[in-house]
């Protein structure tokens, strides 16, 4: 088995699943806006996240030789008699995330990638961070882990200030069409079925009022005339989940609550990281079957057949499920070796987030020079954050 032991592996780690989980979601949110359903994309996205889960268990959980203390992947799988209990902690991590990921995929929709992202990232941080860094027995830098959080929510308030700043930049656009224009149709075919077709020819320019029409009229979710509070309140389910299953790995790997019996070892990172993995696939599953059939806010109803033949975007949809499961594993391998609550420095992913809003979406395009300071703020905060956060590493023993 494969161990970071240090910190320079797990800050190493920390980074890279700071990329992969901030590119994800923009690879979701742009098939939402091409058109195909929520529940096509994330049925495929699940498929790809629990294959991610069992590469690294095969691979890393594999390598050097197996002992009592720190048994390989292989070996500790065909322990669940002993070790049930921190399975059902891996499990339980796993099951949590799955409801913050589905929500957040409904939540992009309406109040934006960059949005979205910070919030539940600063809900995770405020939450999540406290918690591991209490199960972790204090092992991260109090002194800087603690002003390292001030600065997540110093940046969840300059991003409050962007996503209003930005939200009347496109009010004051959209009051200079004619009303018949902002209910015109565009030159996408959605067929009954969800499955979407690109658009041939973009004809308008990002940032203009005309995109914001034409981009309502070709996604899957239609947002104008519905409330931002509906996305507001799944936002926040969704940080509420994601703080949590951080925290549940934890237990999961480390046992602080001590429900093993004596002489049981602990789970590796990797069958901890497989076990959560399973959960997440099987709830993920059941959930997007079932909103096939009886979907929500509005959302044309599919079938297995229409999901089976729509083959619109799954390339794209199977890399997020990767992107998003290698990302998880660094996360948790960085976390065993450096802390969990360093490791959620990750939780500055909406740096990479924005980013790809910016250059795929055009987010903020076009818009006032008080948007775009609040936003190179925003930014230089989230910065500053991962940046003390991971200054904050420990090393466990």
């Amino acid at each position: 088995m494969y161990v970071v032991e240090s910190k320079g592996g797990a800050i190493a780690c920390m980074l890279l699943a700071l990329f992969f989980l901030g590119t994800w979601p923009a690879v979701m949110t742009l098939l939402e806006r091409r058109g195909r359903l929520p529940q096509h994309t994330y049925l495929d996205y699940s498929i790809t996240n629990l294959l991610a889960a069992v590469i690294i268990a095969f691979t890393f959980g594999e390598i050097g030789k197996s002992t009592h203390e720190a048994p390989n992947f292989s070996t500790q799988l065909s322990q669940l008699s002993d070790n049930w209990p921190s399975v059902m902690f891996a499990m339980a991590g796993g099951v949590v995330l799955s409801l913050g990921n589905l929500s957040t995929q409904y939540a992009w929709a309406f109040v934006g990638l960059s949005v979205t992202e910070v919030i539940t990232a600063s809900i995770t941080v405020v939450i999540g961070t406290t918690l591991n860094y209490f199960l972790d027995d204090k092992i991260n830098n109090a002194k800087i882990l603690f002003p390292g959080v001030g600065c997540f929510l110093i940046a969840v308030c300059l991003a409050s200030a962007v996503h209003s700043s930005n939200a009347d930049d496109n009010r004051a656009k959209l009051s200079c069409l004619p009303s018949d224009d902002k209910h015109r149709s565009v030159a996408a075919d959605i067929t009954q079925s969800g499955e979407a077709f690109p658009v041939k020819e973009r004809k308008a320019k990002f940032g203009t009022a005309d995109f914001l029409v034409e981009l309502e009229n070709r996604r899957a979710i239609k947002v104008f005339g519905k409330s931002t509070l509906i996305g507001l309140a799944i936002t926040f389910f969704a940080g509420l989940c994601f703080s949590l299953f951080s925290p549940a790995f934890n237990l999961a790997s480390n046992d602080q609550w001590h429900t093993l019996k004596k002489g049981v070892p602990n789970l590796v990172v990797y069958t901890a990281f497989f076990w959560f993995s399973v959960s997440c696939f099987v709830l993920a599953i059941i959930l997007n079957v079932t909103f096939l059939y009886y979907p929500v806010l509005d959302l044309p109803r599919s079938s297995l057949k229409a999901y089976i033949n729509d083959w619109n975007g799954r390339g794209w949809a199977l890399l997020a499920g990767l992107l998003c499961g290698f990302g998880n594993g660094l996360q948790f391998m960085g976390g065993q070796a450096a802390g969990y609550a360093a490791a959620d420095a990750v939780q500055a992913l909406p740096l990479v987030s924005t980013f790809w809003g910016i250059l795929l979406f055009g987010e903020y395009r076009k818009s006032s020079r008080r948007t775009y300071v609040f936003l190179a703020s925003m930014l230089l905060m989230f910065i500053v954050a991962v940046a003390v956060l991971m200054a904050s590493a420990g090393h466990r023993k």
